[in-house]
């Protein structure tokens, strides 16, 4: 049974903890292929856009837009100094 919601930008407040996973918990086989890890994590963390670490929610989205991770790390990096 997939605990992935039909709607993964639902909101951290409306979260059940207790259906939750424990990223903690989560093992993966190096020797499995690209493919099986990346199905192996999806059956062990159950919802990959909100789960568990120790005792933290951890909430992910994405948000639409051109600018790449990449390009905000550098605009980012380059503001400090």
């Amino acid at each position: 049974m997939s605990m992935i919601h039909e709607n993964k930008d639902i909101g951290i407040r409306n979260i059940n903890r207790t259906e939750l996973r424990d990223i903690r918990n989560v093992k993966i086989d190096p020797a499995l292929s690209k493919d099986e890890r990346i199905k192996s994590f999806i059956s062990q963390i159950g919802n990959p856009y909100c789960y568990l670490d120790g005792e933290i929610v951890v909430s992910i989205s994405y948000t639409d837009t051109d600018v790449s991770l990449e390009d905000r790390l550098k605009s980012y990096a380059c503001g400090l100094g």
